[in-house]
């Protein structure tokens, strides 16, 4: 589904990303780990255009996103549910939801979809008129994940999903994710917790200063003395 080849980018004088290559299969949880700093956000800003590449390709579903503009990635089923949140604080709740779908013409699919996102999250449907900047950080989160599913994605890349959270809304939104890979979505996951992006993720690829130093099956990796040494304080 996604196909990232010999990707670089560069902040002036600094070659934040060198060479990275990385492909997700449509239906996996793929995880990029490591430190801060490595890079690992610079990836998903620069396939959804918000970094632009110095070379390499970017293609999801044979289509090159580096010669695509934002909206027309939104088309194509890409969705990213960012680091930080990113909601539209001063809006409702129902507001975000709404702005999720703004190149849809479907109303009607919409709204039924919102429905169906309030199913999902039945903290949102109490909160739907609620301003959504005096949400809790975790309905927030929730907030987000809803808003880029109103997309109707194909990939969803997700950055640090459980930062801030206290651990019981961290497994709640861990659970959401597994809800999502068993309905078939597939996501690139970025999360400091790299024991857990692991426990549910089918492969990860460990990044260090702006380079792929190992990648392979989830389990794998979470047994790897090296990798547990140097991500899960082990």
């Amino acid at each position: 589904m996604l196909e990232i080849k010999d990707l670089h980018v560069k902040y002036g004088a600094i070659h934040a990303i060198q060479g990275v290559s990385l492909g997700v299969d449509e239906g996996e949880v793929v995880s990029l780990i490591g430190a801060n700093g490595a890079g690992k956000t610079t990836i998903l800003h620069t396939i959804s255009g918000l970094v632009k590449a110095a070379s390499g390709s970017i293609e999801l579903l044979g289509t090159n996103l580096l010669k695509t503009n934002p909206s027309a990635m939104i088309r194509l089923g890409l969705a990213h549910v960012p680091e930080g949140r990113r909601i539209f604080a001063s809006m409702t709740v129902d507001e975000n939801l709404e702005m999720g779908a703004f190149v849809r013409k479907d109303r009607d699919a919409v709204r039924e979809e919102i429905r169906e996102i309030y199913e999902r999250f039945p903290r949102l449907m109490e909160r739907r008129n609620q301003i959504a900047g005096t949400l809790s950080g975790g309905e927030q989160q929730m907030l987000a994940i809803g808003r880029a599913l109103m997309g109707r994605p194909k990939l969803l890349l997700m950055d640090e999903p459980s930062m801030g959270l206290a651990p019981i809304l961290v497994r709640e939104i861990f659970k959401i994710i597994q809800e999502l890979k068993a309905s078939g979505m597939t996501v690139l996951l970025i999360e400091q917790n790299a024991r857990l992006a692991l426990s549910i993720a089918d492969r990860a690829y460990v990044l260090e200063t702006g380079r792929i130093v190992m990648e392979g099956n989830a389990q794998e990796l979470l047994e790897n003395d090296q990798v547990r040494k140097a991500y899960l304080g082990a």
